[in-house]
């Protein structure tokens, strides 16, 4: 018998069990009650090399960061290694293209590294889809929702992207927009732009409002750069908006100032709405009106699930979290 048949046969985590016979104290005592029943009903005995190679590597919390240009990203982070500093768990980060197999990237560095469990920020569900069940050990994927997937190890904390998009674009329409351009993540490869793109196209529906998005949308990286070359691309390509709405507050940094380029005032000319509620929106001017995600409490959250996952909880946990809109300075009602 080896400690995977314990875990099978008790229904706790690989983990669980393994702290157990290893005598840690980070396990609950009903979780230790019906492990230690199973060892003395099964006759199991602890291989020694085993426990030795187990004890020099399994002891570390992996983060897998998709992207290298998501400043939310790099807001949750902070979060994540301040309250991981306050356990015995070791951090290793690994940052990836936004285009990467996440879920192929975290396989190879689980035969390198052997961590305990495994926080993505960031994925695609059709990557998880396709490989995640090679994965044993507990995961939580932070900003995109993972429920339909229905793995015992796999959990997510995430806000609701397409409503809180079709929030913030019925506020455009609310302020008298009927011209309204979007720049979001592919939609082909982002389950996060997608379901933003999603959530503004309900919105325009629901209004009654003309939407061509060979003309009016672009599906670009999460980026200063890419909401920078998006939106020269409307411009130059018969777009005429008085609205833009882009998926991250770094879009629309890089929106405003091709829009400056073009000699078009923010929000005199165009009322510019981002996503994230990142800090650098607050001293652009005008200061970005955004979509808020609560970065904090996200990365909390997610810390929480996974290392009580870790230590003996059963069972996957999948928490959408509260938006705000903030609506300020980069935002008027349109030219009459």
């Amino acid at each position: 018998m080896t400690i995977k048949d314990l875990a099978a046969q008790t229904g706790y985590a690989v983990a669980t069990v393994s702290r157990v016979l290893n005598n840690h104290p980070n396990v609950s005592e009903k979780a230790r009650a019906v492990i230690l029943q199973a060892v003395e009903e099964s006759g199991f005995q602890l291989n020694a090399n085993a426990k030795q190679l187990k004890q020099q590597h399994a002891t570390s919390i992996l983060v897998v960061v998709k992207g290298t240009a998501n400043e939310l990203f790099s807001e949750l982070l902070e979060t994540i290694q301040s309250r991981i500093a306050e356990t015995q768990y070791p951090l290793h980060v690994d940052y990836l293209d936004e285009q990467a197999n996440e879920v192929r990237r975290a396989l190879q560095l689980c035969r390198e590294k052997k961590p305990l469990g495994i926080l993505f920020l960031g994925g695609n569900a059709e990557n998880f889809r396709a490989e995640f069940e090679k994965i044993d050990v507990p995961c939580v994927v932070l900003t995109n929702d993972m429920s339909a997937l229905a793995y015992e190890n796999l959990s997510s904390v995430t806000v609701d992207d397409a409503e809180a998009c079709r929030c913030a674009v019925d506020s455009l329409i609310e302020r008298g927009h009927r011209k309204i351009a979007v720049i979001s993540g592919d939609p082909e490869t982002s389950d996060v732009g997608r379901a933003r793109y999603e959530g503004c196209l309900k919105s325009l529906k629901n209004h009654g409002i003309a939407f061509d998005p060979a003309r009016d949308f672009r599906g670009v990286r999460f980026s200063f750069r890419d909401g920078y070359t998006a939106t020269l691309d409307l411009l130059e390509n018969g777009s005429e908006f008085t609205a833009l709405f882009t998926a991250s507050d770094v879009m629309a940094v890089g929106a405003i100032r091709a829009l400056h380029e073009k000699g078009l005032k923010v929000p005199q000319d165009v009322s510019v709405i981002g996503f994230d509620g990142l800090e650098v929106g607050s001293y652009l001017v005008p200061k970005l009106s955004s979509v808020v995600q609560p970065a904090q409490m996200m990365a909390q959250r997610s810390v929480e699930i996974l290392i009580s996952r870790i230590e003996g909880e059963a069972g996957a946990i999948h928490e959408t979290v509260p938006f705000e809109l903030w609506e300020r300075e980069s935002v008027t009602v349109p030219k009459k």
